[in-house]
């Protein structure tokens, strides 16, 4: 099993995430993080790291964001590792309560 990160985290990107995770399964992209599937261990550190409660377990993805599971393969291989928390955009306060943000993700 692994831990997903869905649409909550799209714009925010907040990086608290990042330092707690003992294997550097955290991949940064533009406006979101992502999580390789292939080197989560499954600790769940990571989960309750996160303000906005983007990261959950692959067999918590909510409903309609089935999606992320793929995306987070995806991405994850093109996107390089980040390893040390950075501060949050400065409007991610602004887009904490947005839904359906997909249409945001910059690939």
């Amino acid at each position: 099993m692994t831990f997903v990160v869905t649409e909550a985290c799209i714009k925010c990107k907040y990086t608290d995430c990042v330092e707690v995770c003992p294997v550097d399964c955290f991949h940064e992209g533009p406006n979101m993080l992502v999580i390789d599937p292939e080197e989560c261990i499954d600790c769940t550190l990571c989960e309750p790291e996160c303000p906005v409660e983007a990261i959950v377990s692959e067999d918590d993805v909510p409903a309609g964001q089935e999606q992320f599971t793929k995306l987070n393969a995806e991405l994850s291989k093109g996107w390089p590792v980040i390893t040390k928390a950075k501060p949050a955009p400065a409007d991610a306060d602004d887009w904490k309560a947005v839904k359906e943000k997909l249409k945001h993700l910059e690939r």
